[in-house]
This record gives structure tokens, C-alpha cells and sequence, in this order.
């Protein structure tokens, strides 16, 4: 059982487990609330069928303030057999509530209406201490010798400085493929709100402010890194180590994985070569390099977007933009898709499409140089990926279509004509209308995927639907934004949220598939962990025997699993690019929108 949510049960036992636990009726409702203006939904789950419920809503105070009817939800998900949904969408004021069943004496548990908190600091703050290099969360030093080339065009085992970037989740594996969509997010993120961030870190990711926001601080640490992996005009390496790493849990500095040079020693430095790669058993596939070199050149002129803004700033600006260009150019020579790499295991990030990032970099370097053959590019590539999204289908491989929003048809939104912009918008809406159809399905109003990493695909929906209607002005998908950020803050069959202690004094993830927590016992806020999992591909994961007994036992569903147990790295490891994910959405919602 995880630590708040025993906390909870302590603190509000009289108030809520005479209600919940075990119990055949229950409620739920996002644990942090919603803001004023968005969609509010909150649901009555049961094990029998109700004669027309209502549910009451309270203040903090106990003071009756409104009723709802509740409708039900024609599907279901086992354990509880019917559904019915509170839409109090009218109710705006800003306050603390709960809800009461009528003549049940079932009540939820508090939530608020209003601005989120400024969560993404958080997040920020997650990421900060998957830094590599110079960890700041350990104030060590750890793998400085990153590392020796494979497959390049200079002999294997040659020296190369690949130091910095992130881990990218429980494991201290970098990838470009995550670390290149990370740094854009946070690029982003600036963009969208630059007032909206803190200055209280240094540099060096420790306690001090500096001449930056944190989150550029972070933003420079992606780019820096993404610079070294590109350290000659037509040259670019896309991973560091790979899945020999997998040796228990183990703090950055005392890494103790052996590649061949001993512990704590040299790890390989894979290079993007368009060719399958492998130095073992298993292979990853390959076309060409295009969706590395493209959303990297993407990265490197989005920071160059953002850090020539600061005079201090400008050689390093430069030198994003320079990188970019030749990113951008290898890309158009080598179209195609470069996967991850694995060695021992047969999972790896199977990404296979590459013209949503040739797309983005065109734009964003149109948006810089105003020159035409970038439009030109942004636009025939636009129409290579058009529609093809995991928001199409059904089911995916592993990150198959990553990263999972298509930012090129965003960016060239931006910066395209009117038929461009109705265009890029009508693509979001092919693809949000088919999540909207899944959604239709349950009583949750979700429609992603639940295949690996599900969560981070939930996070990606809410964002698609923010943008667009920043893109087209219309509200139709609030309800859909709202539902899957619903489903990520608690309003889900076990009722936790899916990010490290947020909300605040709610159920969260604790016993999370990190070294962190389960060598210092100490969560870190701010992070998404991977999510429910369809039991198909759950019960064939290798190697997952939990730790302890399922506190969410008597709540998961038939179809799908979620476990908030360290021993299953399938449901709740967190991981850096997903955590990324939620940076737009939880920039735009920490502010009320009109």
C-alpha cells in the first residue's frame, strides 16, 4: 500500500473508508479538481444498479450547494457492473468540494475548482534529477566515461565525448530518441507561457537562481547534449549503452553494468548509421536517420528560437542553429527511421516514422530564415504523415509512431498560410475524432491506448486537443482534454493519480520502479509513471513478480492492470520523456483559460 494513500486512510478513515474500501458503491472524481472553466465530470461506480442517483455537491464546509442527476453509462468495466456520470460543468466558483450520494452516505474525496498549481515545476524538477554527468539530486559525479563509438565512421571503440543528457527512466540508458522530444517539450513549454516559470536553480541543476528560468536551464542541458552526439557536420550518435544496464538498482555513480571494460568503465556510443544495429543477440531495425536528425534539428532551432533572445546567449544560439541546419540536411539525405537498440532483451523503442519530425524541422527553420524551400519541404512532408498517428489505431509496437503528438503539423500551423493552417488543424481533428470514438466506449470518456507507456499516450491527447483549439478556436474537444487529464489525476478504476506526489495529500505513486526511492526510500515529485497496461500484454511481460500483495486488487479491472509496486518496471517506472509530456498541458491549466 502506498504510503498516502495509508496516510489517507489514517487521516480520513471515519470520513472515507466506511464509504470506499471494499465497498459496492463508490465515487470518483479527479483528486486535484478542475479548472473553472473546463468540463467537470465525476462518476458513480456500483456493483448493482441504482434507481436514479443523485449526487450532492458540499463545500468544505458541509454546506449543500447544488444537485446532480446521474445517467448511466451504458458500458461498464469489471469490477463494478454500472456507471453513472455527475456533469456539473455549470458549477464554475472557484472553492473546495465533495460530493455526496443521496440517502447513501457515499461521499468522494475533496477536490478543488480552479487553477492547477504550478505542477510543471515539478516536472522540471523530475527531469533535473535524471541528469547525467553531474547529477544534482546526488551532487555526484557519475559515468565521465561516456563513451567509446560503434558503428561510425571512425574504428569502434574510438573515444567520444557523450557525457550529460538524461537516464532515461529507472534505468541510466540515453537515448536521442527520448532526450531530443524531452528538450523540445521544454522549449516549448517557455514558449507557450515564459511568466510562468521559476528561477531558483543554477545551471549546475543546484539551489540558486541564475540568469535563466529553470526550465531554459534544463532546455540547455537537452541541447548541450544533443551538440556533443553531433560533433562534426555529417555525423550523429543516437544512443549511450543499452539494456546491460539492467543490473538491480543502482545509484548513477556506482554504476555497476560491465560492457567489457569493467564497472563503472566506458559504455558504448551508438551511431545513427540508417542500418539495423545491434552488438548482440537482438536487432533493431532501420531505414535512415531522418526522425533522429529531424526532431533534433527541430530541438536545436527551437533553442535557437529561444536563447538568442538573451544577448549572453547568442554564440550558444548560433551554434544550436549551425547544428540544426546540418541535422536538417543529413535528415533530407537519409530519410527513413533509426530505432533504439537493445543487447540482451527483445524490447527497444521501435519508432518508424520519420516525416512528422523532417515536417517540424522544416517549419521551425522557415519560422527562423523565412526562406521558401523550408516551407516548400515542411509542406510535402506534412503530406507524407498527414493523418498516421497510434490515434488511428487500435494498437501499436512500442513508441511505433513517436513521438505521440505530431509537433510538425503544429509548427507548421504556426507559421503556414490559411490553407496550411486548415490543413495542419483538420489533421488534429481526424485523429482526435477517433480517440473520441474509443472514449465514447467507457464510462471514463478515455480513448488511448493502453499499450506500454499508456499514460504518456493519455498526456498526449490532452495536449493535441489543447492545441488544437489554439489552432482552430473551437472548445468541441475540452471534454476530451479534460478526461484524459481526469484519468491521469485519480478519476481512473483505482483512484491514484499517475504522477509522483501530485496531487498533493492524495493517492499517488510511491513504490515506483526507480533507484532512487528504492535506495533512498524518498519519493521525487513530478514524475509520470508508465500506466495501465492491457492484461494481454501485461501478463506476457518478462520477469514481473510483485513484491507484495496487490493493494489495488480488489479495483483492477478485467482488461487492463496498473501496479504501484517497484517490482513491475511495466505500470509504474517513471520515465523522462512522458514526464515531459505533461509540460504543456499543466502549463496551460495552471493558469484559468477563458
Amino acid at each position: 500500500m502506498s504510503i498516502v494513500r495509508a496516510l489517507y486512510i489514517l487521516l480520513f478513515g471515519a470520513f472515507a473508508v466506511s464509504s470506499q474500501a471494499q465497498s459496492a458503491v463508490e465515487i470518483r472524481v479527479n483528486l486535484e479538481g478542475y479548472p473553472s472553466n473546463m468540463p467537470k465530470k465525476a462518476l458513480i461506480l456500483s456493483k448493482g444498479a441504482l434507481d436514479n442517483p443523485i449526487l450532492i455537491l458540499k463545500n468544505d464546509k458541509g454546506v449543500t450547494l447544488k444537485e446532480y442527476k446521474c445517467p448511466p453509462h451504458e458500458k461498464s468495466w469489471h469490477p463494478f457492473s454500472h456507471y453513472y456520470i455527475a456533469d456539473f460543468s455549470d458549477f464554475q466558483k472557484a472553492g473546495k468540494y465533495y460530493f455526496e450520494l443521496e440517502e447513501g452516505e457515499i461521499v468522494s474525496q475533496f477536490f478543488n475548482i480552479g487553477a492547477y498549481p504550478k505542477w510543471q515545476e515539478d516536472v522540471i524538477g523530475f527531469i533535473r534529477t535524471q541528469r547525467c554527468g553531474f547529477n544534482p539530486y546526488t551532487k555526484e559525479f557519475c559515468h565521465q566515461r561516456d563513451g567509446l563509438s560503434f558503428f561510425g565512421k571512425r574504428l569502434d571503440s574510438t573515444r567520444i565525448d557523450a557525457t550529460g543528457g538524461w537516464h532515461d527512466a529507472g534505468d541510466q540508458l540515453k537515448y536521442l530518441i527520448t532526450s531530443s522530444n524531452t528538450t523540445a517539450r521544454l522549449l516549448m513549454a517557455y514558449q507557450m507561457k515564459p511568466s510562468s516559470f521559476n528561477n531558483e536553480f543554477d545551471a549546475r541543476g543546484l539551489q540558486g537562481a541564475n540568469e535563466l528560468p529553470d526550465v531554459l536551464d534544463e532546455a540547455m542541458w537537452g541541447l548541450e547534449w544533443i551538440l556533443k552526439l553531433h560533433p562534426s557536420p555529417d555525423e550523429l550518435y543516437h544512443q549511450v549503452a543499452d539494456d546491460r544496464d539492467h543490473r538491480g538498482f543502482k545509484l548513477p555513480h556506482e554504476e555497476n553494468a560491465d560492457y567489457g571494460w569493467g564497472p563503472n568503465s566506458f559504455r558504448p556510443v551508438y551511431y545513427a548509421t540508417g542500418k539495423p544495429q545491434g552488438l548482440s543477440k537482438y536487432k533493431s531495425q532501420a531505414t535512415g536517420i531522418a526522425n533522429l536528425a529531424g526532431r533534433s534539428s527541430a530541438t536545436l532551432a527551437l533553442g535557437y528560437q529561444v536563447f538568442s533572445q538573451f544577448k549572453e546567449y547568442e554564440v550558444f544560439a548560433q551554434a544550436c542553429l549551425k547544428a540544426a541546419q546540418e541535422l536538417y540536411n543529413m535528415g533530407k539525405q537519409q530519410e527513413g527511421y533509426q530505432q533504439g537498440n537493445s543487447y540482451g532483451s527483445p524490447y527497444r523503442y521501435e519508432e518508424n516514422t520519420w516525416a512528422d519530425d523532417m515536417e517540424w524541422a522544416a517549419a521551425c527553420l522557415y519560422k527562423i530564415s523565412k526562406e521558401e524551400k523550408f516551407l516548400k519541404d515542411a509542406r510535402a512532408y506534412s503530406k507524407i504523415i498527414g493523418t498516421w498517428s497510434w490515434m488511428e489505431r487500435d494498437s501499436t509496437s512500442h513508441y511505433e509512431m513517436y513521438p505521440f503528438v505530431n509537433m510538425g503539423h503544429y509548427a507548421l500551423w504556426q507559421v503556414g498560410d490559411s490553407t496550411d493552417k486548415k490543413e495542419m488543424s483538420r489533421y488534429y481533428e481526424h485523429n482526435l475524432e477517433n480517440v473520441k470514438k474509443r472514449a465514447e466506449e467507457n464510462p471514463y470518456g478515455v480513448g488511448h491506448l493502453f499499450i506500454w507507456c499508456s499514460n504518456n499516450l493519455a498526456a498526449a491527447v490532452a495536449t493535441q486537443a489543447m492545441l488544437y483549439e489554439e489552432m482552430t478556436g473551437s472548445t468541441k474537444y475540452r471534454f476530451l482534454m479534460q478526461n484524459h487529464v481526469n484519468w491521469l489525476l485519480g478519476l481512473n478504476p483505482w483512484s491514484s493519480s499517475m504522477i509522483t506526489e501530485i496531487p498533493e495529500n492524495a493517492d499517488t505513486p510511491v513504490d515506483v520502479h526507480m533507484p532512487f526511492w528504492k535506495i533512498f526510500k524518498k519519493p521525487i515529485k513530478g514524475s509520470l509513471v508508465d500506466g495501465p497496461l492491457w492484461s494481454s500484454i501485461h501478463d506476457k511481460m518478462l520477469g514481473i513478480t510483485l513484491s507484495e500483495p496487490d493493494e489495488y486488487a480488489h479495483l483492477q479491472p478485467k482488461n487492463i492492470k496498473y501496479m504501484d509496486d517497484w517490482a513491475d518496471y511495466s505500470t509504474n517506472e517513471p520515465t523522462l520523456d512522458g514526464s515531459a509530456e505533461l509540460l504543456l498541458i499543466l502549463t496551460h491549466l495552471s493558469s484559468e483559460q477563458n
